[in-house]
């Protein structure tokens, strides 16, 4: 492998390897992907608490006094309901409506945006905003400036807050604060990927390893630990939480990923609104749809729905689901195949096994805010 081509390293590398972590590639990052073990650190966030490096997601900065137009083009999501301190969730569209990739959009200041996108998407991101920037609007990878670390659980704010002076309970969902988190300045912000509530901690790549040590220290006799992508993926399959390049990509609408609640088409024109717009007055042909396995097995991404012997659709998304104790997936399937309780078939490997469509998500958290909220 040529120097070029060598896969980045968190600034948490060292930690995890004392740790024990089973480092794996991923999207250009050498990350940990376990632990302990996958279901032990997934029970772990559900029931007390979790910490995830995720220093690899990229951050994007917009400003200027257009960067507010340009994000509403850009993005289907209504920017401008979003005050400073406010987050939401959005994408970045095609002109045919589908997905670029989909990230967060963080309101820096009134003229200044931090936007976070996935580490497989990013200098495809970067270079599709730069192409489109108009006018007072700066674009700028900052990704550098930030290691990214996640606390996740129902203790999280538990074990968080004897750490910082800043009021977390005050922090609404989806709302973030700067201030500081063991006497290292931070961005703190009420988001995360797994379903449960939590806080994404970004923080200067030097103080990384301290901020992570300090975190777990404190949490670490109550069952805190350190939890891998593995985990961060039966998780986010659990909360029904999209991911791209299996429930998303640049053949999905947000209408047939089940996220028409992104798309706010009365704020104005956008990239890919006409599009959309006919879309939903015909209806999209297909739906993202959850599913129970009624006999044993595991489905995973790209096994084919079968109906009557043909196959209809995908598996985007598959496992055994360590909350609930069963295997669960979501697919895309034609509309008239996604009524809930409708039974289809999935083809694994050399068998055809019965599966039921169910409501999504899987799994959802006592007391949750909903994910419209921005």
């Amino acid at each position: 492998m040529s120097e070029a081509s060598e896969p980045k390293r968190s600034p948490l590398h060292a930690a995890h390897e004392r740790s024990g972590a089973k480092l794996v590639p991923f999207a250009g990052w050498t990350m940990p992907i376990q632990y302990t073990g996958v279901i032990a650190e997934h029970r772990a966030v559900r029931n007390v608490a979790g910490l995830f490096d995720v220093s690899h997601m990229g951050e994007l900065r917009v400003a200027g006094s257009g960067a507010l137009a340009f994000l509403q083009r850009l993005t289907p999501n209504n920017v401008a309901r979003l005050k400073p301190g406010r987050a939401h969730y959005s994408a970045l569209l095609t002109p045919e409506g589908t997905y670029l990739d989909d990230l967060l959009v963080y309101r820096w200041t009134d003229d200044e945006y931090l936007l976070v996108v996935n580490a497989a998407n990013q200098a495809k991101d970067l270079a599709w905003l730069e192409s489109q920037v108009k006018g007072d609007v700066a674009v700028e990878d900052v990704s550098e400036r930030y290691a990214l670390l996640a606390l996740q659980g129902p203790r999280a704010e538990e074990f968080l807050q004897p750490l910082t002076e800043l009021e977390l309970p005050s922090v609404r969902y989806y709302g973030f604060v700067h201030g500081e988190v063991a006497g290292l300045r931070a961005v703190v912000s009420r988001t995360g990927y797994t379903g449960e509530d939590g806080f994404e901690i970004f923080v200067a790549p030097e103080q990384a390893v301290e901020l992570w040590e300090t975190i777990l220290a404190v949490g670490g006799g109550d069952g805190l630990c350190p939890v891998g992508l593995g985990a961060r993926d039966t998780l986010r399959i659990e909360a029904a939480m999209a991911l791209y390049g299996q429930e998303i990509d640049e053949s999905t609408t947000p209408f047939e990923a089940g996220l028409d609640w992104t798309v706010k088409l009365a704020k104005g024109e956008f990239i890919g609104r006409e599009v959309l717009i006919e879309q939903r007055q015909a209806g999209a042909r297909r739906r993202l749809v959850g599913f129970n396995l009624v006999d044993r097995g595991i489905a995973r991404q790209g096994h084919e729905v079968m109906k009557h012997g043909r196959a209809v659709g995908k598996v985007t998304s598959g496992t055994w689901s360590p909350t609930l104790e069963r295997a669960i997936g979501m697919a895309c399937v034609p509309l008239g195949e996604s009524r809930e309780g409708s039974k289809i078939t999935i083809a694994v490997r050399k068998k055809l096994l019965e599966a039921e469509i169910v409501a999504l998500p899987f799994y959802r958290r006592s007391k949750q805010e909903p994910a419209t909220s921005g």
